[in-house]
């Protein structure tokens, strides 16, 4: 079923550029071809940021396959290319490194969490988050390290320096009743399509107590994508609340960037259920269904 996902979001790539080359030939399951082009344009252009990132989508593509040696040297090379780089260029200097060195160390972590190879997965995203700490990166990195690591451990705690709505409550406060976070971006259209799932959900639970924090963050633009300084960008989020989520406008919103890198929340939306006992019983970025998501909250209403 990934692998058939998989295809399925490569096939609605544009063709222009070795990435997109890349992901075409992916999204035909043709591995082989992908190489060639990698290869090909190597050899004109030298390894620069467009081809390791190119690289790093094989390694996907060879993970999604479940051909791990194939995946493995893929992310290893695009890490050592991607190195080489970072001597004489700062990471986010444009936006195919960053995207390259992301999903390398990604595609690595993986594949040694499926040779059930945990430590060594953990102890790789901790190294690279020590040292990509400051870069675009950093969600990214503790997405991964979150999903192998924030299951039965205590949440952490949300900062609502800026907020929408009610105040929330601490999750401190909130233990002894289940808590869903979800982690939502106003121009995300998967997140509307989640929204009423989660409407539904917390009526159907509110008599077992669960309650539904939205935290969001800024993303320097509002509207059709122009620039907007953050008072601006606040009342188009609040717009887009009132528009899309009219079933959650009591849901406390914090505002903050400092909660996205905590949770790693580089993919939305990102779904985080907490248990009575303030412990993490699902981390999920990525849209759920409603019979999945019930199903995770049964469990915990159920303890």
């Amino acid at each position: 079923m990934r692998y058939a996902i998989f295809l399925l979001t490569l096939a609605a790539t544009a063709h222009a550029g070795i990435v997109e080359n890349v992901r075409d030939a992916l999204a035909q399951n043709n591995i082989n071809l992908a190489e060639s082009e990698v290869r090909s344009f190597k050899a004109q252009n030298g390894p620069t940021p467009e081809c390791l990132e190119a690289l790093s989508w094989i390694g996907r593509g060879a993970l999604a396959a479940r051909q791990l040696d194939v995946a493995e040297k893929y992310a290893r090379e695009t890490q050592a290319l991607s190195t080489q780089q970072l001597k004489t260029r700062p990471l986010d200097a444009e936006p195919h490194l960053p995207t390259a060195l992301g999903a390398a160390f990604e595609v690595e972590a993986q594949v040694l969490s499926e040779r059930g190879q945990h430590a060594q997965a953990v102890a790789l995203l901790q190294g690279a988050l020590r040292t990509y700490r400051a870069t675009s990166i950093r969600a990214r990195l503790q997405k991964n390290l979150n999903l192998l690591s924030l299951v039965g451990h205590p949440a952490p705690e949300l900062g609502q320096d800026r907020f929408l709505g009610a105040k929330s409550k601490s999750l401190a406060e909130l233990r002894g009743s289940p808590v869903l976070l979800f982690f939502w971006a106003h121009w995300c259209g998967d997140c509307k399509y989640e929204g009423p799932i989660i409407r539904r959900l917390r009526l159907e639970y509110a008599a077992k107590g669960l309650t539904v924090v939205a935290p969001t963050k800024l993303y320097g633009y509002a509207g059709q994508g122009e620039d907007a300084p953050p008072q601006t960008e606040i009342a188009w989020i609040d717009r887009v609340r009132r528009q899309f989520y009219s079933g959650l406008l009591d849901v406390p919103v914090p505002i903050s960037k400092r909660n996205f890198d905590t949770y790693g929340a580089s993919t939305t939306p990102t779904l985080v259920l907490i248990d009575r006992k303030g412990l993490v019983d699902l981390y999920h970025p990525g849209l759920m269904s409603y019979e999945e998501l019930r199903s995770a909250i049964d469990k915990i209403v159920a303890r």
